[in-house]
């Protein structure tokens, strides 16, 4: 039987979602859990692959399970007594037995968070972006129109070598600022896939519009020119979270607030 897991995570101590031979990873903490409660290895699959530090909250990965006789209730006690504190398994549920998280998704939605003090917050370090200037959410979103639709997103990022047609052409389905707070803003982006470091370059060029260092119509311009070199750097990873991951037959995400805020 296969069966699918919905996975949260604070990715600040991981070094990524993917196994690494010589680093700490979700992967491989969720397969050394995996086969300490089951008593073989179990290899996982999932819908994608976070950075160093970012976090999940709807990432969706599905292994077979063989020989357990038990509700699945149960093991998803027994998984979550056996990892690690900045790991959970949220939800638990049979699938069917072609399913793959990756190929079967329709779209994913990533939020994220800045924070806005003139002092930095110690406790915030981890899930959120520090500015001490506050950008223009109405610029902000005025730029963001231009991701949405089919677009070639060579300018932000690029795909990885599991693409096999290295296409960096990707459809965005939505990109929204929201104001959740007097010091606290959200972008919502939600894509059928995304390229290497495309939110947090994405995030980065569209926080230089509402700081009023590049223009709304920029944007626009960097992703007809494809030319990397225009956008300085990324976001940081730690403001960044996989919230949902839509499968065929279930309904559009809504966004909701970051559960890895630390307040």
């Amino acid at each position: 039987m296969r069966v699918r897991a919905t996975v949260a995570y604070d990715g600040s101590g991981f070094a990524g979602f993917q196994r690494q031979r010589n680093a700490r990873t979700v992967q491989g903490e969720i397969e050394t859990a995996l086969e300490r409660v089951l008593g073989r290895r179990t290899p996982i699959l999932a819908s994608g692959r976070t950075d160093t530090g970012v976090h999940a909250t709807g990432q969706v990965i599905a292994f077979d399970l063989a020989g357990w006789q038990h509700p699945l209730a149960l093991l998803v006690r027994a998984l979550n007594a056996t990892l690690p504190a900045d790991i959970a398994v949220r939800a638990l549920q049979p699938c069917a037995p072609d399913f793959h998280p990756r190929y079967n998704a329709l779209s994913r939605t990533y939020e994220y968070t800045i924070y806005v003090d003139p002092v930095r917050h110690p406790l915030r370090r981890h899930t959120a972006w520090w500015l001490c200037q506050k950008p223009d959410v109405v610029r902000m979103n005025q730029a963001a129109a231009y991701l949405l639709g089919e677009h070639d997103f060579a300018a932000f990022g690029r795909a990885t070598s599991e693409h096999e047609d290295a296409s960096t052409v990707r459809r965005v389905l939505r990109a929204e600022w929201r104001e959740v707070a007097a010091d606290e803003l959200r972008f919502v982006i939600e894509a059928n896939a995304f390229l290497y470091h495309m939110v947090r370059r994405v995030v980065k060029a569209l926080v230089n519009v509402g700081l009023g260092l590049n223009q709304p119509e920029d944007v626009k311009a960097m992703l007809e020119g494809k030319d990397a070199q225009r956008i300085k750097g990324l976001a940081p990873a730690c403001g960044l979270c996989l919230v949902h991951v839509k499968y065929p037959g279930e309904t559009s995400h809504e966004a909701h607030p970051n559960l890895l805020r630390n307040a």
